[in-house]
């Protein structure tokens, strides 16, 4: 279990701080909703979440094949909905450094859609 603080710095702004390691991230309201943007808002942190859990899931997947993805590179583009204002969609391109075989072709995609954060988003929010 992971224990975070979060506070809220005025000016549609925050800070995270991680417990165990002490590091903190900031997030900033985007412009398209009374922020300065900044910095990552809060939504943003979603998409990333999903991106970097995507990468962290399938290197573990592999890693044990004596595969590496090492500098593999995820594009994420947001897309958000009104009404309720929320993420509607999350597009992810990833961009390998090498070219794998089949059968790694299909252990990366199947840990792409096993990823504890993409298990843990809404049916309702398109992801591709």
């Amino acid at each position: 279990m992971s224990s975070f603080e979060i506070k809220y710095q005025g000016n549609l702004r925050t800070t995270a701080k991680h417990l165990d390691s002490g590091s903190i991230i900031e997030t900033d309201a985007p412009k398209d909703n009374h922020g300065l943007g900044e910095t990552f808002s809060p939504t943003d942190m979603v998409c990333t979440a999903l991106a970097s859990c995507i990468l962290t899931i399938m290197a573990i997947a592999v890693e044990k094949n004596g595969i590496n993805i090492n500098g593999t590179k995820a594009m994420v583009t947001k897309t958000m909905g009104n009404n309720p204002r929320r993420i509607s969609k999350i597009d992810i391109e990833l961009t390998f450094t090498k070219d794998y075989d089949a059968k790694t072709k299909i252990i990366l995609e199947r840990a792409a859609f096993n990823c504890p954060v993409h298990q843990s988003l809404s049916e309702k929010v398109e992801k591709k």
